[in-house]
């Protein structure tokens, strides 16, 4: 027998919920956790470094934030006349070396240099310069391009150095650089016939092997006017 009990108008009896399952939990602790991880997530893109990896090297960025900011007034402070560096290296290249240059390692020693002398005919990506208080057997060129060869600009700044970068490859991905940087620079603009005959002024860098051939790595060359 149902005994009936007076409840207000409208009212009806509420649904009756399900128990709440283990299974049920689990899913939304789920959810909950793929939330969180969603949005403590920071993303990069594959070029970026990951953590503990250096970024990997750009020679044209180094190029651009070393040649004109570091590299150029090292030179002009450091550049010996090229008459006093012949002269010392044709009577003791370690000790010119020593006194005048720079090294990494116990490779050749690189100088920075200026010099002053009369332009010859451009041929074969140099222009040979007549410097008077040089011997006729001194052969002083200066690299015009369109190649530029050698790490001369690197290697004598001295603050340059192997450890500074993962490998070799790095390494000399640097010095060409450097040399590109001298072409865009220096010679992008340069006119090497209209020099021929003048009297010109150089600021370089150059590594010789031997005191008569002397090639210069320019980062100015002013002509007279």
């Amino acid at each position: 027998m149902t005994i009936a009990q007076d409840q207000p108008p409208g009212w009806s009896a509420p649904a009756r919920r399900g128990p709440i399952t283990l299974g049920r939990v689990s899913l939304i602790v789920l959810v909950l956790v793929i939330i969180a991880i969603l949005t403590s997530t920071t993303y990069r893109p594959d070029t970026a470094p990951r953590a503990g990896e250096q970024a990997k090297f750009d020679p044209a960025k180094y190029g651009a934030q070393t040649y004109e900011p570091k590299v150029v007034p090292a030179i002009q402070e450091k550049a010996v006349d090229i008459v006093t560096l012949q002269k010392a290296i044709a009577a003791d290249p370690d000790a010119a070396g020593q006194k005048y240059g720079a090294r990494d390692g116990t490779g050749p020693y690189s100088f920075a240099v200026s010099l002053t002398g009369t332009a010859g005919k451009p041929e074969s990506g140099l222009l040979e310069v007549k410097v008077p208080e040089l011997d006729d057997d001194t052969r002083v060129s200066v690299q015009i391009g369109p190649a530029i060869n050698g790490t001369a600009l690197r290697d004598a700044v001295g603050f340059i150095k192997f450890g500074q970068f993962t490998n070799q490859v790095e390494y000399a991905d640097a010095a060409t650089a450097l040399n590109n940087q001298v072409k865009a620079k220096v010679l992008a603009s340069l006119d090497p016939d209209a020099l021929e005959g003048k009297k010109v002024t150089v600021v370089g860098a150059m590594t010789p092997l031997t005191a008569d051939v002397l090639t210069v790595t320019p980062i100015s060359i002013e002509a007279a006017s």
